[in-house]
């Protein structure tokens, strides 16, 4: 009966999961609770997967990862890459992306490029951006630190009471697959749309809200009489009055207190409403508005903001920057801008104040894509030590004469003895919602397993695979972390199906470690929709993408993945 209740209860988490309108870090801390809180683990289990060697190392990689994002050498090779053909182009790219996502956070490198790539002019970024994502998920699954989904993986299996996989126990498999998927994303991002790429179309896909005050001049005076319908680059698109929208907009048409005024054309030029007392964006009047320089950011993955308004935030205050425009994916957002939920992957159209550069919750909120906005850079030096350290660090571990948590310990040591990183910054970037998220999982997993519920779905698979045997169980197992992966996150998929593979191995006898492999590689499988994987968001508003690029581009990608795996890892890692 307990197994049953636990089953039930997964179900609902994913069921919540799948909605996306709870924090995945808050749901499996909740989950992981409510099991101690009812007797189906043990309080010291969970303290014990807080304190799992493998999770350590995660959180420790992701630390060391905050200098190396800040060496300017990918800046300088994306300024290369993109020279020649549009095919040269990508090629090139893809190799770059993967290559550095082999050893570096993914979600860094596609930072790196998407500035550079947003900003250039030879190739239509549209075609760039989805192959630059799905790039960095190639490279990471070579390796055991190219994603955060191998090291949660082996902290699962340790957690089992297994060995933990090793730097490059995944090459033989990820090398090949990831070399057959960008071959054949080659071809399928023939299918990516191509946008315009000049800053006036870039500018176009948003609107200025502005609102008419009480006491403005304007008030009971036409369009024509404002003359607003002369602006300089700028359209009176609709007016917003009591929850009735009026538009087209007229010339006689007469302005009243608090009505709500979209502009849309070249939002690049604010300023002209400078002239119009009276007129209200984004929190300040039109006629003190803050600096010149528009910068265009995309939300992050680990930003404070996700799911709260800008009232809420007080984003000027915060930033000292008003949001001229929110784009998600290719739609413009036409409501009013304050009352709008900001998502992982918007696009922000910032008019900056004079000290915006100088705020240290940048990095944590925003990936910049265009502007005069540069973040800080390490030196010359700092860059060439903080890369050699961390080639030492790898090859250290790989060799056997130091283990990667000791190496990654004293780099981070090091880091903060030379001043590249400073003990603010680690308080800023820590990782939280990734250690809550796994410790959390780890919890889960274990009454998964204690409570016999792993087992009740191995059991099905194995019923189901009759007939086909192990192989057939290996498949079933691949297929239902990939199906998880696509509607949940990718850490989130790995913890829920690594007690069903280690299950299904136990009740055929079988070496776990394929099975292992099936969720590893099935947790990276997300191709499909933009919303499971957070490099896919990153690049869903500045590529201004529909969900079906996403789908006829991965959909090709997605099999040939699959296939590479289901077909490798047995051979590999024999049953």
């Amino acid at each position: 009966m307990e197994s049953w209740s636990v089953l039930i209860s997964v179900g609902i988490l994913l069921a919540l999961l799948a909605s996306g309108r709870f924090a995945p870090a808050l749901l499996f801390t909740g989950w992981a609770g409510g099991f101690v809180l009812l007797g189906i683990v043990e309080s010291g289990d969970l303290l014990a997967s807080f304190a799992n060697p493998a999770l350590a190392t995660l959180i420790l990689l992701m630390l060391v990862s905050l200098a190396l994002e800040r060496s300017h050498l990918l800046d300088q090779l994306s300024e290369r890459l993109l020279r020649g053909s549009e095919r040269l182009a990508l090629l090139r790219l893809m190799g770059t992306s993967a290559l550095f996502s082999a050893f570096l956070n993914n979600t860094a490198v596609v930072a790196s490029f998407l500035g550079a790539i947003s900003r250039q002019r030879q190739v239509t970024s549209s075609r760039l951006l989805i192959p630059l994502s799905f790039a960095s998920i190639f490279g990471g699954i070579t390796t055991l630190i190219g994603t955060s989904t191998n090291l949660v993986v082996s902290s699962f299996a340790v957690s089992a009471g297994l060995p933990a996989l090793e730097m490059f126990q995944f090459s033989l498999v990820g090398v090949p697959v990831a070399l057959v998927c960008m071959l054949v994303l080659l071809f399928s991002a023939r299918l990516l749309p191509s946008h315009r790429n000049d800053e006036q179309e870039s500018t176009q896909e948003y609107f200025l809200a502005a609102r008419v005050t009480r006491d403005s001049p304007l008030v009971g005076k036409s369009i024509e009489e404002n003359r607003l319908r002369s602006l300089d680059g700028l359209f009176l698109l609709e007016i917003e009055r009591e929850g009735h929208l009026i538009s087209p907009v007229g010339p006689e048409e007469i302005l009243h207190a608090g009505d709500l005024l979209a502009f849309t054309g070249e939002v690049h030029k604010v300023q002209t409403l400078q002239r119009f007392p009276g007129l209200e964006l984004f929190g300040s009047r039109a006629d003190d508005l803050l600096a010149t320089n528009l910068v265009e950011v995309v939300v992050s993955n680990e930003s404070e903001l996700a799911g709260r308004t800008l009232q809420e935030v007080d984003f000027r205050t915060m930033f000292n920057a008003g949001v001229v425009g929110i784009r998600r994916g290719e739609k413009r957002l036409k409501e009013q801008l304050g009352r709008i939920p900001l998502r992982v992957g918007d696009s922000l159209l910032l008019a900056v104040g004079a000290d915006f550069m100088q705020h240290r919750n940048l990095d944590r909120n925003f990936h910049v894509l265009s502007g005069s906005l540069q973040r800080p850079k390490l030196s010359d030096t700092q860059s060439a030590l903080a890369l050699s350290g961390f080639a030492a660090v790898v090859v250290a571990a790989t060799i056997g004469v130091l283990p990667l948590f000791h190496g990654l310990l004293l780099m981070l040591g090091a880091l903060l003895a030379s001043k590249t990183l400073t003990v603010g910054e680690l308080r800023r970037r820590f990782p939280f919602e990734l250690l809550l998220l796994i410790g959390s999982a780890l919890t889960i997993a274990k009454g998964l397993e204690d409570s016999g519920a792993a087992l009740l779905v191995s059991n099905f698979i194995q019923s189901y695979a009759n007939g086909f045997g192990i192989m057939g169980a290996f498949i079933g197992v691949y297929l239902i972390t990939l199906l998880l992966t696509e509607t949940v996150t990718n850490n989130a998929a790995a913890a829920l199906a690594f007690p069903i593979a280690i299950s299904t191995a136990q009740a055929f006898g079988a070496d776990p470690l394929p099975f292992i492999m099936a969720v590893a590689f099935g947790a990276s499988a997300c191709f499909l929709i933009p919303f499971g994987y957070q490099t896919h968001l990153m690049v869903y508003s500045p590529g201004r993408y529909r969900m079906l690029d996403y789908i006829r581009t991965g959909l090709p990608v997605s099999v040939a993945y699959s296939a590479g795996v289901l077909v490798l890892v047995p051979l590999v890692f024999p049953f």
